[in-house]
């Protein structure tokens, strides 16, 4: 784990991970929908889609979207699901702004909640949700295991917790394209087209050190989540991972 400790946003600042992580999204958050879609050449929607419909497969009353970011995840619950109440949480005023706007005036509004919070400091009782979900935000986690500890803690028994997050390519010739991809493409599509020239490097660092496959379902495993499975997407760009309370 502590290789993922050392990569922040921000090389030689002072403030600590939570606190680059926050800034750098409030800074990116009015751009960071475009260039998920450009970044990700559009695969992201298609994986949000397969981990929505492992969620709505359980009948969810209570949802949690952790690290909501703009709220997409969040929203396509409210349009989807019978759930009575579901909440978007976000360490990023600028990106919850963002997210806000999707509902404002929609009948949506009254189905979706957005709070700003630290997923290792859950603002929640123990046992309030039905279903968990974080999108490419664990790898942000300053403390992971204290973060997914945190989300266990809010989870109902046998309630789901799903994962979706970048991970590595193994076989060739993936693994050499998604590395060329990430450490030359991608930064120079943030250099160009974002406001904070670091972020893109940091996302694509962070990427490439965070736990991913086998070794994070034995850290959920190990924080006490039950019935783990991850599933790769695309090559092994993204895995969604599974598991349960």
């Amino acid at each position: 784990m502590t290789s993922e400790k050392k990569v922040t946003p921000y090389k030689g600042s002072a403030e600590n991970k939570k606190q680059q992580v926050e800034k750098m999204f409030d800074t990116i958050s009015g751009e960071y929908d475009g260039l998920n879609r450009v970044i990700s050449l559009g695969s992201d929607i298609k994986w949000r889609k397969k981990v929505i419909k492992m969620v709505l497969n359980t009948k969810p009353d209570a949802i949690l979207d952790i690290a909501t970011g703009t709220g997409d995840l969040a929203v396509q619950f409210a349009k989807t699901s019978e759930a009575s109440k579901i909440i978007g949480l976000d360490l990023s005023e600028g990106m919850l702004s963002v997210a806000r706007k999707k509902v404002e005036g929609t009948p949506l509004e009254n189905k979706v909640g957005f709070v700003k919070g630290d997923s290792e400091a859950l603002p929640f009782d123990d046992n309030t949700f039905d279903a968990i979900t974080v999108s490419f935000g664990i790898r942000n986690f300053e403390n992971l295991e204290k973060g997914l500890s945190e989300i266990l803690r809010v989870l109902k028994k046998g309630g789901i917790f799903v994962i979706l997050e970048t991970s590595v390519p193994k076989k060739f010739p993936f693994k050499q394209g998604y590395s060329i991809y990430t450490k030359g493409i991608m930064p120079f599509i943030g250099r160009v087209f974002s406001k904070d020239k670091v972020a893109y490097k940091y996302l694509s660092e962070s990427a490439s050190v965070f736990p991913h496959g086998e070794i994070l379902n034995n850290i959920l495993r190990k924080t006490g989540f039950i019935e783990v499975k991850n599933k790769p997407q695309t090559f092994g760009v993204a895995t969604i991972y599974i598991a349960t309370k």
